[in-house]
């Protein structure tokens, strides 16, 4: 029964007599519809979640060949995708919306919003003020999925409904319809006495980027009882770009009693390129007790070209415990492009920690110092990550050094990539490719 529910929800599969899975036969459009949310009755939620993320797949060069379920949901949504629904799957949509069952009505609501017909708006519009919460909950997030503008003020006075799922799908539905006339409501909804609705406003309201309503969101990032709501205020303060902002998000981030908050606080405070800020940077990259913090700290002064703070983030390098904070401190180390090579730099080309290897060998390529090529070459010597060996042998060569011997030996790597850079910088390429970039992990988001 399993592996049957599975295969009706990812594509209106059929079990074969002989236990394996092959495609059903077509269906009319209405069928199919109707086939994948009965499928998806009594689904665990975890499996419902990752069914309707699936319906916005394209697939492509993410499936492989011979999985072990086979389905055409894709092409099948691709020929169903921005057309009219017929009234039959209209009909069964809605039905969908106004199920008992949890995952039916998310992935109705996920369908609707995939495939983008306008038609059915005024319909879900009319469940806003009829039905149980939860419908009304399935509603909002089909008309905020369709991005139904015309519906503006329906959705606004779904903020002012007694169920908080509807409030909180109401702020978000707006923030997906990026319309500045919504922002008073938003402000307003930022003082509910639920803090999923007050986030989900905050970063509907950031969405806007009404940049002349900075006070509020400072006000919430000063005052909010919900860490999770402070954050996405640190996240909307960044995404405005407010040099104003920039002595409440140090506040936050020297301060604040929860981790994501003060995390968040260093990305806003690089994004608004608050240069005033590199010494409250330096200050909770060295001391923060949260690795994440002290990560995102050393990313921020490397965006923020903060070249004062090349010491502190070689000391860090040296230092830190943490293996991510090592490397993005190399990084941003090299981002700054200091003219002499740190030594912590050079001793982290043989870090324990193959990334940190990487992202070091990477930064001193960018100095190009011809003093750390000796370091280099020692590290090439007993280095047996491949991706470490690339950056290297691209450090070695924008050093200056044409250690042949050395070049010579990797000619005799198993990897290929190896090989071709070798071979390119006995050559006297300078501009040695394939050669790695390292970036840091994904910025905070709300």
């Amino acid at each position: 029964m399993f592996s049957k529910v599975l295969s009706l929800a990812v594509g209106g599969l059929m079990m074969t007599g002989d236990g394996s899975v092959s495609a059903g036969p077509v269906a009319a459009p209405a069928q199919e519809v109707r086939e994948l949310l009965v499928a998806a009755r009594g689904v665990a939620p975890s499996l419902c979640v990752l069914a309707a993320d699936g319906v916005f797949s394209w697939g492509g060069r993410w499936t492989a060949p011979a999985e072990a379920i086979r389905s055409d949901i894709r092409s099948q949504m691709r020929k169903m995708h921005r057309r009219r629904l017929a009234p039959d799957e209209s009909r069964a949509l809605m039905e969908g919306i106004a199920s008992t069952d949890a995952c039916e009505r998310h992935l109705s609501a996920t369908l609707i919003g995939r495939l983008g017909d306008s038609t059915i708006v005024r319909d879900l519009a009319g469940r806003l003020t009829a039905g149980t919460a939860t419908e009304r909950q399935a509603a909002l997030i089909a008309l905020g999925l369709l991005e139904a503008a015309s519906q503006v003020q329906a959705i606004v006075r779904a903020l002012r409904d007694e169920a908080p799922g509807v409030r909180a799908n109401a702020a978000w539905a707006l923030g997906r319809l990026e319309q500045k006339s919504a922002a008073p409501a938003l402000v307003g909804a930022m003082r509910d006495a639920d803090s999923t609705v007050r986030a989900a406003a905050v970063v509907s309201f950031g969405r806007l980027e009404v940049a002349d309503s900075i006070e509020t969101l400072l006000r919430v990032l000063k005052t909010d009882p919900s860490g999770e709501v402070r954050r996405v205020a640190a996240w909307a303060i960044g995404e405005l770009q407010h040099r104003a902002a920039a002595p409440a998000l140090m506040q936050a981030l020297a301060s604040d009693k929860d981790e994501e908050v003060r995390e968040m606080a260093a990305w806003a405070l690089a994004n608004a390129n608050a240069r005033d800020a590199v010494d409250a940077l330096v200050n909770a990259m060295r001391s923060d007790e949260s690795p994440d913090v002290r990560e995102t700290c050393a990313w921020a002064l490397g965006e923020l070209n903060a070249r004062r703070a090349i010491d502190a983030l070689s000391d860090v390098l040296a230092k830190d415990s943490d293996s991510d904070v090592r490397g993005t401190a190399a990084w941003a180390i090299g981002n700054l492009h200091p003219g002499k090579a740190p030594a912590s730099l050079i001793k982290a080309i043989k870090d324990a920690n193959p990334d940190v290897r990487v992202k070091a060998a990477w930064a001193l390529s960018e100095i190009a110092d011809p003093e750390a090529a000796t370091a280099i070459v020692e590290a090439l010597k007993t280095e047996t990550k491949e991706d470490a060996q690339h950056a290297e042998i691209r450090a070695l060569v924008k050093a200056g050094e044409g250690s042949e011997e050395v070049f010579r030996r990797m000619l005799e790597s198993k990897d290929a990539n190896t090989r071709e850079m070798a071979v390119r910088a006995l050559a006297g390429r300078r501009g040695v490719d394939p050669w790695p970039w390292p970036w840091p992990r994904p910025r905070p988001m709300p």
